[in-house]
């Protein structure tokens, strides 16, 4: 079952597409369903394409394919086909081809400079940072400010925007950001090592860390990196 909003995006998406064969903008989505910011409306592109209603067709910052519909949730069917299927949940048979999309930029959360000393949680707030729809796939994202030296070897400098994906699991070899011992938040390689927990900077000045699995949190999985040119 999808929420209201859900819903309403679903329905504006599939119709725009029907109508020019081009998918709507962030703006336009925004301003449709009458929300305050295009976050709200990343968040439900993500939740629509993890539930396998939409898709973004890769290389394109604005082109969404509409892959299945709900008429049993009060989304309006999007072709005579799809409202006689006899399921709730319909693939599209003729969905309308995208033509190449124009860029689109999101805001998404901007918590801070990653330091030594702050969780993340210390560092919420209510400023955005704009970001190309483009660095970031599906999920949901939150930017930190980088702090320090310790991970140029891997093209992350210090004041950099680190784009990083919110999750807690993450495979060895990732950079992440990771909450230790509750207090230090860190943006490292993350490896497991004989019942250990390491900790990785991309910087040869610096040593790996070890910590028992119960001292490290995984907050988060870099998705993409910003830079300013001064």
């Amino acid at each position: 079952m999808l929420t209201r909003k859900q819903h309403e995006l679903l329905t504006f998406i599939q119709t725009r597409l029907e109508d020019s064969g081009i998918s709507p903008s962030f703006e336009e989505m925004k301003e449709a369903l009458d929300l305050k910011s295009k976050s709200g409306v990343h968040r439900l592109i993500s939740a629509l394409e993890e539930r396998g209603f939409i898709r973004r067709l890769p290389n394109r910052a604005r082109a969404l394919e509409v892959i299945r519909e709900s008429d049993a949730g009060g989304a309006k069917p999007a072709s005579r086909a799809a409202a006689s299927a006899p399921s709730a949940l319909a693939p599209l048979r003729n969905p309308a081809p995208a033509r190449e999309p124009a860029n689109d930029v999101i805001e998404i959360p901007l918590h801070g400079r990653i330091a030594a000393g702050v969780p993340i949680e210390a560092l919420e707030g209510t400023a955005m940072l704009p970001v190309p729809a483009a660095l970031l796939g599906s999920g949901e994202h939150y930017a930190l400010e980088v702090s320090g030296d310790s991970m140029v070897e891997a093209g992350i400098l210090d004041g950099d925007y680190a784009l990083v994906r919110r999750t807690e699991t993450a495979r060895d070899g990732e950079i992440v950001v990771a909450l230790v011992r509750g207090e230090e938040a860190t943006l490292k390689y993350l490896r497991r090592e004989k019942g250990m927990v390491r900790l990785d900077p991309a910087n040869a000045a610096y040593d790996p860390q070890y910590y028992q699995p119960h001292e490290v949190q995984v907050q988060g999985k870099l998705a993409g990196l910003l830079r300013r040119y001064h």
